[in-house]
């Protein structure tokens, strides 16, 4: 009888329905008026400002129905806005419909910031609220002064999820793994805390926290599987000139892991214990913290600490700057590089392979977006070190490669022999992390449109790709070179040139980039020998097609003249680009000689692991254009 009636109470809750977003933003505005709360802020965020966020923490996902990565819900109770950049514009318009949420276009002409918008709407002495582990520093600062003239005060220590999202997942925890220092790490745990002390002493900091997962787990050698597609763990730091303080679920931490703090004096604290010793560390100097990746919450559990002890501003014994370890990480060491060098060639030859495969089978047999997609990702997963994907893989065909970072539903659209299918995936291995992107033409009806964009894409990467530069440019003085054949034709794409990328860290790594715009103090670091960088440049169209052609590089000494130390970049992807898509009246003398040497180092590097019927094929795509 327990039995039967344990199985109808979970018939009853499998069938239960599941609330649409105007009902879940009915019980949003409930526990929002029984906190006195006239707008409530939504980001997408966990407590560490990680890009992409595990289940337990996509609250925005949950109360507006739009599932791209990036977007900030603001709720009030006769009113909701979305905000969103340029990649998800499509995406969003989509998603949003009957959901009785605004789009608001961010960077358009007339759109209001956020900041512009609460300022606006916002009454008088109203109050503002948001999850203060969610909202970074900075972020929860220009909050406050801009809303300060109109006395709008901010609610930090609530989460109204939990009181407004039925059947939340649960917080993410699974096990560490350590990484082996010599065969991949290529730097031990203790030299790199060294490190960190030695810049900590330059700067007078006494103590130095930190919540940014990726940073965390390269200055402990560890790995976990808290978020996905990104191998971290839900972690804090707190270091001193003698002390190594890690906080971690106790689930996480394995017999391998508690050897391994003993031999490295790292103390294993309990994750959840971060806030509370915070606010009662003793504290006796400066405190060295990062604000952009510093939650507000942890801000102020800090301010009430050192509010105990001081007189006067408090701000004077916070040391705010860049994470010396976000600089430290992005400079790939020797065994790093090397391991990159391998996997790149190896992950190269599985996508060709795929490429190979595509291309004498569509038309011939049914392949959908996810189809091909589910392909790939397995060929992937058969090669040595494999991890996990370092994304999901993006596989858009036709007008869907217009969406930027397109999410099909289900098995996605059929693949037919017209148009062209744009493939970006990447893995996680024990020997790094790749990314890389390729659009193909199927065999197929292609247009001379499709042919000039896939074309101009194409010299706008080698630009970049070919580069050499003086030492000190960054990415804003570069991304010049591969925007340039696009304004030229009265084009942009909504998105950044390149990304830095981690070692079996997160696929987006800073703080080196390639774009044109500031977004943050990250954007004017230089390059430097050792760091990688994505080029990846494209064209979308709505309702057309979209192309994107991202080829990682790695950044290499040049040369040194009377004039100073240059720079250069040096390809680790390498997989053909497609000759049906190029037209070289387009093509300037210089973009034309550095395809054909990229299309013949191509063949040699790869044609080992090609058998063949494919290695036939290679030869004829990496022949001379």
């Amino acid at each position: 009888m327990k039995e039967t009636a344990k199985t109808n109470a979970a018939e009853n809750k499998a069938k239960k329905p599941v609330p649409t977003v105007p009902e879940r933003l009915a019980k949003l505005r409930e526990a929002m008026a029984a906190e006195g709360i006239d707008t409530w802020m939504i980001p997408t965020a966990d407590y560490h400002n990680s890009e992409y966020v595990a289940p337990f923490f996509q609250s925005r996902v949950y109360f507006s129905g739009f599932t791209g990565s990036a977007g900030t819900l603001v709720v009030r109770q006769d009113e909701a806005g979305l905000w969103t950049d340029g990649r998800y514009f499509i995406q969003a318009e989509q998603e949003l419909k009957g959901s009785g949420i605004d789009l608001y276009k961010m960077g358009e002409k007339g759109v209001p910031t956020i900041q512009a918008f609460l300022k606006d709407h916002m009454p008088v002495g109203s109050v503002l609220g948001f999850d203060g582990r969610c909202v970074t520093k900075k972020e929860g600062m220009d909050l406050a002064a801009a809303l300060d003239k109109k006395a709008i005060a901010i609610r930090a220590d609530l989460d109204l999820s939990e009181k407004a999202w039925e059947d939340r997942p649960m917080l993410p925890s699974h096990p560490v793994f350590l990484l082996d220092e010599e065969k991949y790490a290529g730097e031990t745990t203790k030299s790199k805390l060294q490190r960190l002390r030695d810049t900590m002493k330059e700067n007078d900091a006494e103590l130095f926290i930190s919540g940014k997962l990726d940073e965390i787990m390269w200055l402990y050698n560890i790995r976990g599987n808290d978020v996905e597609c990104n191998p971290v763990a839900l972690s804090y730091t707190i270091v001193t000139p003698k002390e190594a303080h890690l906080f971690i679920q106790g689930s996480e931490v394995t017999p391998e892991l508690r050897e391994f703090a003993k031999e490295n004096g790292i103390y294993l604290q309990h994750y959840h214990a971060f806030s509370e010793l915070l606010r009662h560390w003793k504290i006796e100097g400066t405190v060295m913290l990062d604000p952009e990746y510093t939650s507000y919450a942890t801000y102020l559990d800090l301010c009430k600490n050192l509010d105990r002890d001081m007189e006067g501003d408090v701000s004077e014994c916070i040391l705010e700057k860049q994470s010396p370890v976000t600089g430290m990480k992005a400079v790939k060491n020797e065994t790093e590089i090397r391991n990159f060098k391998e996997i790149y060639v190896e992950d190269s030859a599985v996508l060709t392979k795929f490429i190979y495969w595509l291309k004498t089978h569509v038309g011939k047999e049914e392949i959908t977006e996810g189809s091909a997609a589910a392909k790939l990702d397995g060929m992937r997963a058969e090669i040595k070190d494999f991890v996990e994907l370092s994304f999901p893989t993006i596989s858009a065909y036709g007008p869907n490669g217009a969406i930027v970072h397109y999410e099909p539903e289900g098995d996605g659209a059929a693949v037919g022999v017209d148009g062209m299918l744009m493939v970006d995936s990447g893995g996680h291995y024990l020997r790094g992390t790749t990314d890389v992107t390729r659009t193909m033409s199927l065999g197929g009806k292609i247009t001379d449109e499709m042919i000039k964009d896939y074309t101009l894409t194409l010299v706008s990467q080698l630009q970049v790709m070919g580069l050499e530069f003086l030492q000190g440019a960054n990415g804003m003085a570069l991304d010049i070179m591969a925007r340039a054949p696009m304004w030229k034709n009265g084009m942009d794409y909504k998105h950044g040139t390149g990304h830095g990328i981690g070692y079996l860290l997160n696929v987006h790594e800073g703080p080196q980039n390639l774009r044109y715009k500031a977004r943050s103090a990250a954007d004017e670091a230089p390059f430097e020998p050792g760091m990688v960088i994505s080029d990846e440049p494209g064209v979308y169209k709505e309702g057309k097609h979209g192309i994107r052609i991202e080829t990682i590089l790695l950044t290499v000494f040049k040369e040194e003249t009377a004039d100073g130390r240059f720079l250069a970049f040096e390809p680790l992807t390498y997989v053909p680009l497609d000759r049906e898509l190029i037209d070289v009246k387009y093509m300037t003398q210089e973009t034309r000689e550095l395809m054909n040497w990229y299309l013949k180092t191509t063949y040699e590097k790869i044609s080992p692991f090609m058998n063949e019927e494919e290695l036939a094929w290679l030869k004829e795509q990496c022949a001379e254009i």
